[in-house]
């Protein structure tokens, strides 16, 4: 049985090298690589579409396979790669693409400057054997609203090994999400 623990970024960077990267698609290593995980950049932002009939823009989970997503319309960036977002929930897209092996799963937190900035980003557990371009929501709490540049930094993952490699990696309906495939 090997030891749990949290990777360090010397681990990260050992697993960041082909063929099967544990990120890929990082803009900058040396600035998003920290000490006990790495940082996530944002690569589009969405609104959540509440308007229309009673019940359009809201979501529905139920058991099994009974899911309807919420609609989101997606917010440009304008010509100096920013977006301005007023109090509200958000979508955003993150740029990387994570590939976790059978004996690693991840959490990510919000940046603190985020934080400082009055903004929370919530987010649920990479398991083991997860792969795609993951989606986090940002939560603007300050009544002044919030700017966000294209490509920043916004939330640092953090990855830990399991005591055994799962024999049941994640193969739900967000494996592979967003991971654009090549042409014929």
């Amino acid at each position: 049985m090997q030891a749990v623990g949290v990777l360090s970024s010397q681990q990260i960077r050992a697993m960041l090298a082909p063929p099967s990267p544990l990120v890929a698609g990082l803009i900058d290593l040396d600035e998003q690589l920290q000490a006990n995980g790495i940082d996530l950049t944002l690569r589009s932002i969405g609104t959540f579409a509440g308007a229309g009939p009673a019940g359009a823009g809201r979501g529905r989970l139920g058991t099994g396979d009974d899911r309807v997503l919420a609609p989101t319309e997606e917010v440009d960036f304008d010509a100096s790669g920013l977006v301005t977002l007023a109090p509200g929930p958000y979508l955003a897209r993150l740029n990387e693409v994570v590939s976790l092996p059978p004996n690693v799963m991840a959490i990510a937190r919000p940046r603190s400057s985020l934080l400082r900035m009055g903004a929370s980003v919530h987010n649920a557990v990479w398991d083991a054997g997860y792969s795609g371009r993951s989606q986090v929501l940002i939560v603007v709490h300050n009544p002044a609203g919030l700017e966000l540049g294209r490509n920043a930094r916004i939330v640092q993952m953090v990855f830990m090994t399991l005591d055994a490699a799962t024999d049941a990696p994640y193969a739900g309906a967000y494996q592979h999400e967003a991971i654009e495939q090549p042409g014929p």
